[in-house]
């Protein structure tokens, strides 16, 4: 068994999916990085410390969860780590093109680069960062789709917006 496995991501904001999956990783590695991603090609709607703030404390009850941030490319960030294998998420045939780009890419710049995949529970096949921020934009309650400690970030966030 693997002992180490990193989860990258931008998680603007975590997602009970993205917990979803944290969560039952941890039951197959002895110990999980979840890397908060500063710079991607999407703009970030909450800050990098915001948003490593909201995975700390939406991880804070699995103990084996170290919550770390990163900027560049990830396979350099994971070799500083020592940790080959990354885990990423598919909600739907849709994100697989994508994924899919991106692991052959990554293996190219990092020849032992594995990648596991994980689809999250079917109730949260739907749930996206950027829906939940649509919701809570036009006031809807996001409280089925985040984790109970996120709420207060995006309520903060939008209260600020009006």
């Amino acid at each position: 068994m693997k002992t180490l496995v990193i989860y990258p991501g931008t998680f603007d904001p975590v997602t009970r999916g993205h917990v979803d999956l944290i969560r039952r990783c941890c039951e197959h590695f002895s110990k999980m990085i979840v890397a908060v991603a500063e710079h991607t090609h999407k703009k970030a709607f909450f800050s990098l410390p915001e948003r490593v703030q909201m995975m700390k404390e939406a991880t804070q009850v699995l103990p084996r969860v170290e919550v770390d941030s990163f900027s560049g490319l990830l396979v350099d960030y994971m070799r500083s780590r020592r940790v080959n294998v990354a885990l990423r998420g598919l909600r739907a045939v849709s994100d697989f093109e994508y994924e899919f780009q991106l692991a052959q890419m990554n293996r190219k710049l990092y020849r032992e680069f594995e990648i596991i995949y994980m689809m999250p529970d079917e109730k949260y096949t739907y749930i996206s960062s950027s829906l939940v921020k649509e919701v809570a934009a036009l006031g809807g309650d996001v409280s089925e789709f985040v984790p109970e400690e996120i709420r207060p970030f995006l309520m903060a966030k939008f209260v600020k917006a009006d």
